[in-house]
């Protein structure tokens, strides 16, 4: 939604080792309010006794990180890393609120703490992602039930916030919840070769299946009365489908796809930034973008990244330097070392407000997904016919 200046956003940074903090945003208003958190994050695997607990990693990550997973899986990420993460995201939390934005955080939540389900037992992930698991349409806060077992009660870090504003008057919806029992994944899936995942990606099949509906909310990206989801490693076609009939008829969900493997979340593949106005991923062009293109859009081709190879990204590419806060129109939070984007968006008239999280980074999103907006000023449109 594009709505006038002024955000609020639910950050959760990460604080105090060795907990690994959880860096999440919520904001409400005009202002940003901060609380320090202390949730513990964990590289998780869930097991079952016959279930290929990779399967997930593998598909979700890329082949040089697969070691890591293996070597560190039930334990803490690097000590040393967190550590500049830390520092980085409460930088990031305080020049928020200098900007006008009111900082919410989640509760801490002991993620090693093992639970078993009927289906499935495992320990938790983190809360770092709020971008992930919360989307927020008019009035409406919306839980997604996510896909990952490590993931499944990521909510419990959010629900204190969410009843806050349930208290003054926003919607609380919580999706169904997937059992995530073996038949929600393909246990089979092909992970051997990037041909391989394209075949499979253009049909539609990725690791998830059909068996019952499951989402990230990080797949979904919204322009007014328009919503935008992909399908992907971690959201189905019936989770899209749910989403579809919950808003219907005041917004309107589309599917869109792209050249992408190994898709997981939108906004480092496709990112709107304004009215008529989005960043387009040049490694994996939109199938669709004829449909922006006919709407009057302008599409935006953002600069290659400049993070150095070396630098660890277990759970993303280098393509997060897209995946940058749009405050209002004119105001953007960009990473500080990005300097190629940072002309780009000068050259469209966007103020850029240069912050460095790259060692936030390494734990799976950009400014987008460690933030989720929750209000913004303005008048809601839509943009297509």
């Amino acid at each position: 939604m594009f709505l006038n200046q002024n955000l609020i956003m639910l950050l959760i940074p990460l604080l105090s080792l060795p907990y690994f903090p959880t860096p999440n945003t919520y904001c409400l208003g005009f202002l940003m309010v901060i609380k320090i958190l202390h949730n513990l994050a964990l590289v998780c695997l869930a097991r079952t006794p016959h279930f290929n607990r990779w399967i997930i990693v593998e598909a979700n990550t890329y082949e040089k990180y697969w070691p890591f997973y293996q070597k560190r899986g039930g334990n803490y990420f690097p000590k040393d890393h967190l550590k500049k993460a830390v520092a980085e995201i409460e930088e990031m939390c305080n020049i928020l609120k200098m900007e006008g934005v009111t900082v919410r955080r989640p509760d801490p939540i002991d993620w090693s703490v093992k639970y078993k389900t009927p289906d499935f037992e495992s320990t938790g992930l983190y809360g770092a992602m709020p971008r992930d698991i919360l989307i927020v349409v008019g009035n409406e806060i919306i839980e997604a039930p996510m896909a990952w077992r490590a993931r499944f009660f990521e909510y419990r870090a959010y629900r204190s916030i969410i009843k806050d504003y349930f208290h003054r008057g926003a919607k609380w919806t919580t999706a169904p919840k997937p059992t995530m029992a073996d038949e929600l994944y393909d246990q089979d899936y092909p992970i051997r070769s990037v041909e391989d995942r394209h075949k499979l990606a253009a049909q539609g099949k990725f690791v998830t299946t059909e068996f019952e509906p499951c989402f990230d909310a990080a797949d979904f990206i919204r322009a007014g009365r328009d919503i935008f989801a992909q399908r992907s490693q971690v959201t189905n076609y019936l989770g899209i489908e749910w989403m579809r009939r919950h808003l219907a008829p005041d917004y309107k969900v589309h599917i869109i796809s792209f050249k992408d493997p190994n898709p997981m979340h939108i906004d480092a593949t496709f990112n709107i930034i304004g009215p008529g106005l989005v960043l387009s991923n040049p490694d994996r062009p939109c199938h669709q973008i004829d449909l922006f293109k006919k709407a009057g859009w302008t599409i935006v081709t953002p600069p290659i990244p400049v993070i150095p190879d070396d630098h660890p990204l277990w759970m993303s590419s280098k393509w997060l330097s897209m995946n940058v806060l749009m405050l209002d129109e004119k105001r953007v939070m960009v990473d500080a070392n990005e300097v190629p984007i940072q002309k780009m968006f000068e050259k469209l008239g966007i103020s850029t407000i240069k912050v460095n999280i790259r060692n936030a980074n390494s734990l799976g999103g950009g400014f987008h997904c460690w933030t989720c907006d929750v209000r913004r000023r303005g008048t809601l449109q839509s943009y297509f016919d």
